[in-house]
């Protein structure tokens, strides 16, 4: 049977049962047996999940007579440490949390530890047979006490405490703006701080072997520090940048295993992996200069389509991915100025500063929604992304199109009326100068004229691009900043290896001039001629280009953007 991308799936047992393919990051089980107490934060949909039932099934005596089965064909499987189904494991998912009054909130977290303790019992009578040990009426603090004093006045395995998205129901009060909830939450005679002062009873006692934490944003540890000061934050430890999300050697062994055992046309291969690298790649979590990592569940929702059909889905951005505008508006809805300010930063230079000195400590709600924390709280989000010691960027095509789509809706921009006909034509005829055109004269001509002052050459492309994949993705992706022996391209259209256009390059260099910049020329726009060293340029991207796809049927094309003023194409 073929093994299959089991897309969403964050069951562990469930993929090895199920024939689905894995990416093999077990041995970073063994790094965490190093680790007591460990936290570790990574932005939504990267795999944290997946990881949480993972360390389950290793560490659970459940699954004793299951380890080969699981684990057999794994690093750990092969390299296994005594610890393996040593513990009683107790999995808890603070993600159903509801988030009403704080009476609600108390409710609602007893049901769920509660529900997870009994399971605990009762998947594991021949330790915890003892049935009246919990009562569902109690406390969730209450039970919990009456399964570590059970533990250790029976000399039973010990406990291991895996809790997964610990802070989800504290950022959605945060995000809200529910200050008044959030602080009766975090009091120290609150609920949440008496369970995690439990937890650190309980390591101190040495019931409970060790606890591991996910998490999304540090806001919640940090005030949750007097309860549980024993957390040791492995988010930012070298060690652990890679332990979620994929490399790109392990993108390749996985693309291996899918074109050998989906029988893809091998000659598809670097076309689908430029997509990939600029739609999923690009993320930085620790070290700017070292590999990037690719969202690992976004890259599965184009890889389940692309085992199914052997081609590329039309739309690449997951709509899962489009949830990630409204935390934008959440974090910056307070203020419209900052917003305004923010969203134009990233969309024109895709990229601002920040202060790493935030970035690596731990940090409490009153900060979270001052404009000097707007990049802090976006990287712990997952949308942008570390581009040197300074700035923050923006990782990739996915996310630019999000903080394009947001600036559209900021500045009241449509992109949904008045296109059709200058995209049905292009799809006829591929002449870039009418599409551009239409560009111009239909969206440049409703931004405000405020944004001028800030626009630039990144702005047009980046914006000609997204309003061009809304309409044109059927038919093609889109490079952007494609790296050649000389240079990086600008913008390339490719037309997809399953549609009409295959094999088709349009490669674009755009070039800014400001208003006070092009009446230096005293010429005007009808009379502008292309400047040499530009030809030159994108000669010399092509060449690289054609080296590695020396079939593709390449054309040149400049853009001049004269601020507000008007525009040229050439095509070389």
């Amino acid at each position: 049977m073929k093994k299959r991308i089991l897309y969403g799936e964050a069951n562990y047992p469930a993929i090895v049962r199920e024939n689905g393919y894995f990416v093999d990051k077990t041995a970073y089980i063994q790094k965490l047996e190093t680790v007591k107490n460990a936290v570790f934060l990574r932005p939504r949909r990267f795999g944290k999940s997946l990881l949480c039932t993972m360390l389950e099934s290793y560490y659970s005596v459940l699954y004793k007579e299951n380890f080969e089965e699981f684990f057999g064909h794994t690093w750990i499987g092969k390299n296994p440490t005594p610890l393996h189904n040593a513990f009683l494991v107790l999995h808890l998912d603070f993600s159903t949390i509801e988030t009403g009054d704080l009476e609600v909130m108390e409710k609602s977290f007893d049901h769920t530890v509660n529900l997870a303790l009994q399971s605990l019992v009762n998947r594991n009578t021949c330790f915890l047979d003892d049935k009246p040990l919990l009562n569902l009426e109690n406390s969730s603090v209450s039970n919990l006490k009456s399964v570590i004093n059970k533990i250790q006045d029976n000399k039973l395995p010990l406990l291991y405490v895996i809790i997964d998205e610990y802070d989800n129901f504290a950022n959605q009060l945060i995000t809200a703006h529910k200050d008044h909830l959030y602080k009766q939450l975090m009091a120290d005679d609150g609920f949440l701080k008496t369970f995690f002062k439990l937890l650190k009873e309980g390591r101190k006692t040495g019931a409970i072997h060790n606890v591991f934490i996910t998490g999304v944003l540090p806001v919640t540890m940090d005030e949750l520090a007097s309860g549980f000061n024993i957390a040791t934050f492995i988010t930012l430890e070298p060690d652990f940048e890679n332990m979620i999300g994929f490399t790109q050697s392990e993108v390749d062994l996985l693309l291996d295993d899918i074109y050998r055992d989906y029988d893809i046309n091998p000659d598809t291969r670097n076309e689908v992996q430029d997509v990939i690298k600029n739609q999923y790649n690009g993320y930085h979590f620790i070290n700017p200069e070292g590999e990037a990592v690719y969202n690992s569940t976004i890259l599965q929702y184009f890889l389940s389509w692309f085992t199914k059909y052997s081609t590329m889905p039309k739309h690449l951005t997951d709509m899962n991915l489009k949830t990630d505008i409204l935390w934008i508006k959440r974090i910056t809805g307070s203020n419209p100025d900052l917003t305004e300010g923010f969203v134009t930063q990233l969309t024109t230079q895709n990229s601002i500063d920040y202060d790493d000195t935030l970035l690596t400590q731990k940090f409490n709600m009153s900060q979270f929604f001052e404009k000097g924390f707007f990049p802090i709280s976006f990287f712990y989000l997952g949308m942008l992304t570390r581009k040197n010691d300074f700035a923050l960027t923006l990782p990739n095509l996915n996310m630019r199109r999000i903080f394009v789509e947001y600036f559209n809706e900021l500045y009241r921009i449509d992109v949904s009326t008045g296109y059709g006909d200058m995209m049905q034509y292009f799809v006829k005829t591929l002449d870039l100068k009418p599409l551009f055109a239409g560009y111009w004269q239909e969206y440049v001509s409703q931004l405000p004229e405020a944004v001028f002052s800030q626009v630039n050459e990144n702005f047009y492309r980046t914006t000609f691009y997204e309003l061009c994949s809304r309409y044109l993705s059927r038919w093609f992706t889109w490079n952007v900043e494609r790296s050649y022996p000389k240079g990086r391209t600008d913008l390339e259209f490719v037309g997809k290896f399953n549609e009409c256009f295959a094999g088709i390059r349009m490669v674009i260099e755009f070039k800014y001039f400001s208003n006070a910049a092009f009446k230096k020329f005293n010429i005007s726009i009808e009379n502008f001629t292309m400047i040499s060293e530009d030809t030159e340029q994108i000669a010399g991207y092509v060449e690289g280009l054609k080296k590695e796809y020396p079939e593709a049927k390449v054309s040149q094309h400049v853009i001049y953007c004269f601020g507000n003023g008007g525009f040229k194409v050439f095509d070389i």
